[in-house]
C-alpha cells in the first residue's frame, strides 16, 4: 500500500546548501533511517543496497550503542563490499549521535567518501530508538522513519517527531498484520492525518514488491540533489 501524496519538500530547496566537499566536488546525498528497535531498519537498508548498488555508488554508516551488530549483519549479507560499510558505537542513546553530537557520524561519512568516493548516496542508520528520534540537518539531507505493524496499529495516531516530520514514513512488516491484529487501513488514515502531504509507504520485504517504493523515493531525492 502506497499513499502517493505530493511531497512538498522535494526539490533542491529542501536539501542542504552545503553540497560540496572540501576539494570542491559534490558530496554524496545523505539519507538517515531511524525508528524503534526491531522495526526493520537494517533489513530496509540491506534491501535498499541490493536494489541500488548496480546503479549508484553508495555506502552505509550504522549506529549501535555498544556493538557493531548492524554493520556485521550487512557484511554477512554481502549487500556491499566491506570497505563501503562502517559502524559507529554511540555509547549512549542512539539519538545523541544522530541529533545532538553528530561528530562521530560526520567523521564516519567523510572517511567513507575519502576512502571509496566519489559516492552518490550514503545511508546513515540510527540505532533503535523511540518515536522522538530525529536526525540533525547537519548530518543528513533527508530522513526515513521506519515503524512496523507489530508495534501496534496506534503508532501513527500517537505521532511524535519521527512519525510526523520525517521526509518519508515507512510502515514495515505489513505481512504480519493479520497475525498481530493490526488494521492497515486505520494506520493509513492516521498517518495521513498526522503527516498531511508528507509521503507514507507500506511495505513487506517478504513481498514481490519489497523495497521498491522506498527505492523509488530515494532515486527521486537523488535526482533532486544532483539537479
Amino acid at each position: 500500500m502506497h499513499l502517493d501524496h505530493t511531497h512538498t519538500h522535494d526539490g533542491p530547496a529542501a536539501l542542504s546548501a552545503d553540497a560540496q566537499r572540501p576539494d570542491g566536488s559534490r558530496r554524496a546525498l545523505r539519507i538517515g533511517l531511524g525508528g524503534p528497535v526491531g522495526s526493520g531498519k537494517t533489513a530496509t537498508v540491506a534491501a535498499l543496497c541490493r536494489a541500488l548498488r548496480d546503479e549508484l555508488s553508495l555506502a552505509v554508516v550504522t549506529n549501535d550503542i555498544y556493538t557493531r551488530e548492524d554493520a556485521e549483519f550487512l557484511l554477512r549479507e554481502a549487500v556491499l563490499p566491506p570497505e563501503r560499510i562502517t559502524a559507529v558505537e554511540t555509547g549512549a542513546c542512539p539519538h545523541t549521535a544522530i541529533r545532538d553530537d553528530i561528530s562521530a557520524n560526520l567523521e564516519a561519512v567523510e572517511d567513507l567518501e575519502d576512502a571509496v568516493g566519489p559516492l552518490d548516496l550514503i545511508l546513515v542508520e540510527s540505532g533503535g530508538d523511540n518515536l522522538t528520534a530525529t536526525f540533525s540537518k547537519g548530518l543528513v539531507d533527508a530522513q526515513i522513519f521506519v515503524i512496523d505493524v507489530a508495534g501496534g496499529d496506534d503508532i501513527p495516531r500517537k505521532g511524535g517527531p519521527g512519525v510526523t516530520t520525517a521526509d518519508l514514513l515507512v510502515v514495515n512488516k505489513t505481512d504480519l498484520a493479520p497475525y498481530v491484529g493490526s488494521d492497515l487501513a486505520r494506520m493509513a488514515a492516521d498517518a495521513k492525518a498526522q503527516r498531511a502531504q508528507l509521503p507514507v509507504v507500506f511495505q513487506s520485504l517478504r513481498s514481490e514488491t519489497g523495497v521498491r517504493d522506498v527505492a523509488d523515493w530515494v532515486r527521486a531525492r537523488l535526482a533532486a540533489w544532483t539537479a
